[in-house]
């Protein structure tokens, strides 16, 4: 029997918080923030100009917006990893992401924001991985999910990447892309 079409809002399936990480599990969520960049770049390969301003789901972003907000949103976290890393319970300042989607330019071309993403990764893994275990515990204060651990946040970002990534592929596999 031919499974049903995921939910396009989460085609990975909502987030859930952890908690805390053992160390396997955050070797996997550090690798899946190295290999996203990659996965975004094979995801819009080949797609033109209508097929990037095409909406993934109807009230959702274009391709083109995705691709511009995962290094706006990988920006903002890889501050906070270095706030909470700095500072204690510090309190984290949120942004508002429907409005960067909007702005010119999130109608430029996809390759720039490619291109910060891998760079932003490639400076945020080596940070990732030099964090010790009692780093992992530190924690910020979000304003609107409360308490979170670094554990929690980079559970977060893994989930964050794959789940924009599937976006797109969702789209190129429901339009035959």
């Amino acid at each position: 029997m031919p499974q049903p079409d995921p939910d396009p809002r989460y085609p990975i399936g909502p987030w859930e918080d952890p908690g805390s990480l053992g160390r396997a599990e955050r070797a996997a969520a550090i690798a899946a923030v190295d290999a996203a960049p990659a996965a975004l770049r094979a995801a819009v390969a080949g797609l033109d100009e209508p097929q990037l301003d095409t909406r993934y789901r109807p009230g959702g972003w274009t391709v083109r917006q995705v691709v511009h907000h995962l290094p706006d949103s990988h920006m903002n976290s890889y501050i906070r990893f270095k706030i909470g890393l700095t500072e204690r319970e510090p309190t984290i300042r949120t942004y508002h992401e429907e409005r960067f989607a909007e702005l010119p330019d999130a109608r430029a071309g996809v390759e720039p924001s490619l291109e910060l993403l891998e760079a932003l990764h490639r400076r945020w893994v080596l940070l990732l991985r030099a964090i010790d275990d009692a780093g992992w515990q530190r924690v910020i204060l979000h304003p609107d999910l409360g308490r979170m651990s670094l554990d929690s946040l980079l559970a977060f970002y893994a989930w964050h990447g794959r789940h924009h990534v599937a976006h797109v592929t969702e789209l190129r596999r429901r339009r035959g892309w």
